[in-house]
């Protein structure tokens, strides 16, 4: 099952210094999502000004369990990255 996920960061001061601080553990952990065949898209989402704001990413997992087990461990969850977090079943148009 396809999951689309949409994460906000935290506004604060020290936000976007965490992000960064986060941000290479996070791609190592995307990384091992694609070689196992999860990871099917994401990227940073940005502001008018271009600055990163959250991420996007679509995700490929059995159920919603298996999602929500790597969501909790992911370094932008526990690095206080992400505040808000949106999870929804996807369906790929077949165009």
């Amino acid at each position: 099952m396809l999951y689309v996920i949409h994460a906000y960061d935290y506004t604060d001061e020290q936000a976007h210094d965490r992000r960064l601080t986060a941000r290479p553990l996070h791609f190592d952990r995307a990384r091992t999502l694609k070689a196992n065949g999860h990871f099917v898209l994401g990227g940073a989402l940005l502001s008018p000004d271009g600055e990163m704001i959250g991420s996007l990413m679509v995700l490929d997992f059995d159920d919603e369990t298996q999602l929500r087990t790597w969501l909790e461990t992911d370094p932008y969850v526990t690095g206080r990255v992400w505040e808000k977090i949106d999870v929804k079943p996807f369906r790929q148009a077949d165009v």
